[in-house]
């Protein structure tokens, strides 16, 4: 296998397929939100530790420091004996065009599900909420992600809110505290009283 990149917009989902999919004891990974330059130093280090047959250096980021780019871009041209390099993103574009231009780019499609909420975000009242809560109180991690994305899909496309910079940031954290296994009802009841407060906002400005 050659060092690539691959891009997945669910990053949780491609870092497992790839991960699996490698059958290797010989796997280092380096999972971030953001790749910073002491991880690149890092990985340099990890990167001239060699081995007898092919060593697998996985990074996965939601974001790579410009710097930390740079000081990986030889390692990644130039790889030491038996170090294969696989980059996971969510697009492309967050790698420095130098980069992609050394190494093959492949997609990992993911399937979408399709969900019924079972609660109208249009219409949705405290009541409704609480209920909703009730129901999902115990929901699996895997599952309460894809209920907090569905409701961020469903608010921007139904209802047309506009959400800022700030409160996507937090959708993130969200959902990262879905895969920490924190309470459900905790990360859910943030983000519908989020989409209530913004719904009833756009609605006394109509």
């Amino acid at each position: 296998m050659n060092s690539k990149i691959v891009v997945c917009e669910d990053l949780e989902f491609g870092r497992e397929k790839i991960v699996k999919g490698i059958n290797s004891k010989l796997k280092k990974i380096y999972f971030r939100d953001d790749l910073k330059v002491d991880d690149a130093h890092d990985i340099t280090h990890e990167a001239y530790i060699t081995e007898e047959e092919n060593k697998y250096i996985i990074i996965s980021a939601k974001s790579f420091n410009q710097y930390a780019q740079n000081s990986l871009l030889k390692l990644l041209e130039e790889p030491p004996r038996n170090i294969v390099f696989i980059l996971i993103v969510r697009n492309k574009s967050v790698l420095l065009p130098t980069i992609r231009s050394r190494l093959g780019i492949e997609s990992i499609k993911v399937k979408k599900r399709n969900i019924d909420l079972g609660i109208d975000l249009r219409a949705m009242d405290m009541r409704d909420i609480f209920s909703f809560l009730k129901e999902h109180k115990f929901e699996k991690k895997d599952d309460l992600k894809i209920l907090v994305q569905e409701i961020v899909r469903e608010a921007i496309m139904k209802l047309e809110l506009d959400f800022s910079q700030s409160e996507y940031e937090m959708v993130d954290k969200l959902l990262v505290l879905s895969e920490l296994n924190s309470r459900a009802s905790n990360i859910l009841s943030y983000l519908l009283l989020l989409v209530y407060r913004k719904k009833n906002d756009k609605a006394l400005k109509q």
